[in-house]
């Protein structure tokens, strides 16, 4: 399960350091490019809750393989794309894939664990995720410059298919085929009341609505030199939103089941959990989007060199990720919050460390080290917070709501703060590399405002 959870967190990542390789092969725009990393977070994003609920129906060993399927067979037309649109179109079926898959990992470790193994379950998890992130960016690195059999960067996608095909192979062997359970255990289908909660589709068109609307002016509109639609596809993304917030909670009053269950909402220190996953997980996605650009843009680094450029970020991001909660007490008080100061700290020295178009030095890789380490401690201990405590019967919907704003911080990431880097790219007329590492440090200083927001949420949750 938790390889299956790594593959598809590392094909959110490793496309970004194949951007450029792509953009050029197939002549795609900056907006075609966004496209290629966001639209798999769309449907990844506004589909996981409703992937969630088919566990709950179907069986989640059942649906997680039918979700690795969609996956596997969507990254082989991912890599034979000939065009930036088949691209497109390919990775959003990848992300429909990986909704169904996902929050299955999450749902049957809740109800397969208890107490400390759980805890210890979770975070593991946890590490995985992260370090999927960053190992990502390493991988694409390797398998673009490696340039096998002249493929490019093809192989960021084939290299899903033989994994996938291995992995369906061993979960049919032993995944449990019904709805709850442990793992080898065939269980029976849940009772028909549970099968309905797959159901809320009018709440599943809102909210793929909202999440579309807002999303695709941010991607597209930099590019297009933010026609009059663009304003008008946000104005009316905020009202859906908001209509889609009304439609759930009337469909929770009349007994029904919304997208998110109101007690799962209601749960201690879910609201603060959901506020720092979504800021943790945006300053990951605009963070290594934006390096990216401009070390292989502005800079003119290979893919490999750029891959390998975050590879002390995912080696300090798995120790810590992994040791955390083996550290002396007064180090684990509010490690969350330390993680997001860290993180606020370590991005502004990247950003410093390149000022001036310069290649960083020795204090640049301790920055790469601390965005690790403040990315494992601001994430980790949040969602093992959140989840260790919650019922067995909420892990479905929890699982869905947590994994649903981790990608939708990520969406935000990408789209906000690469659309800021484009912006402030154009705005300086001076050589590409002093233009790119300004347009850098504008993005580090945004990020770190992010990040010290995520530090400061707490105080002013648990104050009220």
């Amino acid at each position: 399960m938790l390889a299956a959870q790594f593959m598809a967190l590392l094909d959110v990542f490793i496309v970004n350091v194949a951007a450029p390789t792509i953009g050029s092969d197939l002549n795609a725009s900056g907006a075609d490019l966004q496209l290629v990393v966001a639209g798999y977070a769309i449907t990844y994003s506004v589909l996981l809750i409703t992937g969630a609920r088919l566990g709950d129906r179907f069986g989640h060993g059942r649906v997680h393989l039918v979700g690795l399927a969609v996956f596997t067979v969507a990254s082989l037309a991912c890599g034979l794309a000939r065009g930036s649109t088949e691209l497109i179109a390919f990775r959003l079926v990848q992300g429909v894939g990986s909704a169904v898959m996902i929050p299955q990992v999450l749902t049957l470790i809740q109800r397969t664990f208890t107490g400390e193994a759980r805890a210890r379950a979770l975070g593991v998890y946890a590490a995985v995720i992260a370090v999927g992130a960053a190992a990502g960016q390493v991988a694409g690195g390797v398998l673009v410059g490696a340039d096998l059999l002249g493929a490019g960067w093809r192989p960021v996608f084939l290299v899903n298919v033989p994994v996938g095909l291995v992995l369906l192979a061993v979960g049919r062997r032993v995944l449990p085929r019904g709805g709850g359970g442990g793992v080898g255990r065939d269980t029976a289908r849940p009772a028909a009341r549970e099968g309905a909660r797959a159901s809320d589709w009018p709440g599943l068109v809102l909210l793929g609505a909202a999440v579309s609307l807002v999303t695709v002016p941010l991607v597209i509109g930099q590019d297009q030199g933010w026609p009059w639609w663009s304003g008008l596809s946000l104005a009316v993304g905020a009202l859906v939103f908001v209509a889609f917030c009304g439609y759930e909670a009337r469909l929770a009053r009349r007994g029904g089941a919304p997208l998110i269950a109101p007690r799962v909402l209601r749960h201690p220190g879910m609201g603060l959990a959901v506020l720092r996953v979504t800021a943790v997980m945006a300053v990951n996605g605009g963070f290594l989007f934006v390096l990216t650009l401009h070390v292989q843009g502005g800079l003119g680094y290979s893919a490999l060199r750029a891959g390998l450029t975050f590879a002390p970020t995912a080696f300090v991001f798995g120790v810590v990720g992994l040791t955390w909660r083996r550290w002396p007490a007064p180090w684990r008080r509010s490690p969350a919050a330390a993680g997001f100061v860290l993180l606020a700290l370590s991005v502004t020295g990247v950003g410093l460390a390149f000022k001036g178009g310069g290649h960083g030095g020795a204090w640049l890789f301790v920055a790469y080290a601390g965005v690790g380490a403040g990315l494992a401690l601001a994430f980790g201990p949040t969602l093992t917070g959140a989840l260790a405590t919650v019922r067995p019967e909420d892990a479905a919907d929890a699982a869905g709501l947590l994994a649903t704003v981790a990608q939708l911080g990520q969406l935000i990431g990408v789209a906000v703060f690469g659309t800021l880097f484009f912006n402030r790219l154009e705005s300086v007329g001076v050589p590409a590399a002093y233009t790119s590492a300004e347009a850098l440090l504008t993005c580090m200083f945004a990020l770190a405002t992010t990040a010290a927001l995520g530090a400061v949420s707490g105080l002013v949750l648990r104050r009220r």
